[in-house]
């Protein structure tokens, strides 16, 4: 079924009838591509899908994963990664306590990814991080810390090229192995370590009541209009500590007069202190 740019905004408004969910602000041509496929797998048409999401809660709560985004892997785009170390050594090591926000987490590597990396610059004890995603159950396998042995075999060379900074780094000393069922388990005191959230980004807003050293929102924005991406940029911005840290994807940038309050090192982006934005 191909369905018309009339056809998808009926559906968003519909769907903003009998739900909470609101994807007005969702990029049209992306979000009709994750629809077609819902109606292909489901062999349904746009009505009937409509019919069943409004009378089985369990049927929308499946349509809403089928449409957002969920991809992940560990120590992921490595270039990235590599710009940011030297980065939060420089700005964290004299911080007396640390608060990271990774917003859309999906399933958690990236969170464990981090957590490996402060724990290699000595900055672990200092931190308190939060994972948030609409996802309950890639919330739930990010809480039990527990991937497919493949997830990081088909990553070694990322976590190998991060990592090599550090002289001393195994793998091995931050999870358990089982090649027999082939799946890996991120060591517990990993696992302790992060609060896992579900949280609707485009309406929530900051439900911690803090402000954050480091915000990593990477690949996610990328599936949003221009206009609901500059509003997300300006609440980032509002809940960013001074000189605090926004990491988006490598095809995202913000475009907005907000880049203006920003020092950027490409997908790095470093919040001014007030007096340097009127220079």
């Amino acid at each position: 079924m191909n369905l018309s740019p009339q056809d998808v905004n009926r559906f968003r408004k519909e769907i903003l009838e009998f739900s909470d969910y609101d994807f007005s602000g969702y990029s049209i041509k992306s979000f009709t591509r994750r629809l077609n496929k819902i109606l292909e797998d489901n062999n349904m048409t746009l009505d009937t899908l409509l019919k069943k999401m409004r009378k089985k809660r369990d049927f929308l709560e499946y349509v809403i994963k089928e449409i957002t985004v969920n991809t992940t892997e560990p120590f992921r785009t490595p270039e990235i990664w590599k710009q940011l170390i030297p980065i939060m050594e420089n700005k964290f090591a004299d911080e007396e306590e640390l608060n990271f926000w990774h917003a859309g987490c999906s399933n958690g590597l990236e969170v464990y990814s981090m957590l490996i990396i402060l724990y290699e610059m000595h900055l672990f004890d200092k931190i308190n991080i939060v994972g948030t995603d609409l996802n309950p159950d890639m919330l739930e396998i990010a809480r039990q810390g527990k991937y497919r042995l493949q997830d990081f075999e088909e990553y070694r060379e990322n976590i190998n090229d991060v990592m090599k900074v550090f002289p001393n780094f195994n793998i091995e000393n931050y999870l358990t192995i089982n090649t027999r069922k082939k799946w890996v388990k991120i060591d517990d005191f990993l696992t302790k370590k992060p609060v896992f959230v579900r949280h609707n980004l485009v309406k929530d807003g900051n439900i911690f009541n803090k402000k954050f050293n480091l915000i990593m929102c990477r690949n996610v924005l990328i599936y949003f209009d221009q206009n609901l991406q500059d509003k997300l940029f300006n609440f980032f911005y509002e809940s960013l500590t001074e000189e605090g840290i926004l990491v988006i994807g490598k095809h995202e940038s913000i475009l907005s007069p907000i880049q203006r309050k920003f020092d950027r090192i490409d997908s790095i982006y470093i919040k001014k202190r007030t007096s340097d934005y009127f220079n």
